[in-house]
């Protein structure tokens, strides 16, 4: 498992990540939205800076104030011109994957479902050859997210097998519960590509360091000796929350 780490989450501007990512021997994963929000370096000067460092990249390709399935042509539109430029941007990068999130629905009427699932399909449809592997990742945080479930996610998935998965193990915790992750990976592991690692208490998205909440870390820990994909973890607590998701997933791997 190539493991990285997510500047965003961490609270870490590029210097200090650089720096730790070089130390710990970790990958970056790059927030696209932060590109378009603020005056950041460019994907080709992360590129050099990681090349010098001895540091690769993952993307988390745009989210915020993005929907793949709106209803709505105009922002569907708006969401899939965001995402080429997110393409284009992580293949300047010389990202490894990138991370998709599979959007909302305002209700959940069966009109407004089958309608944001046909939208949904249209966005991914642009995907069909992508300049680096694409995982589309399961969320179904909120009562607006439109897949549930790893039955919805790899139906999706059948119609695009150009497409992978990436599993976020506390979003899985949040929806399921503690079997959530393990249902994940059971039921989708031929399609893994990525993984986000943090933890939470199964009550919301909290991005805690691995092992300061109630992921089941320890019957995750086999499946994880043996993935041999990209993998970045999304903690809070700066370098420090870091540091010790990088410990406590050592001491899982190794035991």
């Amino acid at each position: 498992m190539r493991l990285g780490y997510s500047p965003f989450n961490a609270e870490l501007g590029y210097e200090e990540a650089f720096r730790l990512a070089a130390e710990l021997g970790l990958d970056l994963e790059v927030a696209y939205d932060l590109h378009e929000a603020l005056p950041l370096p460019g994907p080709k000067d992360l590129r050099a800076t990681g090349e010098a460092l001895g540091v690769g990249f993952t993307l988390h390709l745009p989210f915020v104030e993005l929907n793949p399935a709106s209803l709505i042509p105009s922002v569907r539109k708006l969401s899939q011109e965001r995402l080429l430029r997110a393409l284009e941007f992580g293949e300047a990068l010389g990202a490894r994957v990138g991370v998709l999130h599979t959007g909302q629905v305002p209700l959940r009427h069966p009109l407004a479902l089958a309608l944001a699932r046909e939208a949904l399909e249209e966005t991914l449809s642009l995907l069909a050859s992508p300049p680096f592997p694409v995982a589309l990742e399961n969320l179904a945080l909120e009562e607006a997210d439109l897949l549930r479930g790893p039955e919805e996610l790899g139906a999706l998935l059948s119609r695009f097998p150009g497409l992978g998965f990436c599993l976020d193990v506390g979003h899985a915790l949040v929806e399921l519960g503690p079997k959530g992750p393990l249902l994940y990976w059971e039921a989708l592991r031929e399609r893994l590509l990525h993984l986000h690692l943090h933890d939470n208490h199964g009550r919301r998205d909290d991005h805690l360091p691995v092992g300061a909440g109630s992921v089941p870390w320890e019957r995750l820990a086999p499946l994880l000796k043996g993935f041999s994909g990209t993998a970045a973890l999304e903690v809070s607590g700066r370098e420090e929350g870091v540091r010790r998701s990088v410990r406590r997933l050592q001491t899982l791997l190794t035991s």
